[in-house]
């Protein structure tokens, strides 16, 4: 269960970081959007280290 748990917390992670890149990699990247995602990966990166 905690494995499986773990596993979908970094499948989240590596989704929200390939969103970060290709929003960055835009003619005119949302900064708003940007920011966002990079607090939700944060959160994410948080429950991994518990």
């Amino acid at each position: 269960m905690q494995n499986a748990h773990h596993a979908a917390l970094n499948a989240k992670h590596t989704m929200l970081d390939q969103r970060i890149a290709a929003e960055t990699q835009r003619p005119l990247p949302d900064q708003i959007l940007i920011a966002d995602l990079k607090k939700r990966k944060l959160r994410v990166k948080e429950e991994l280290g518990r």
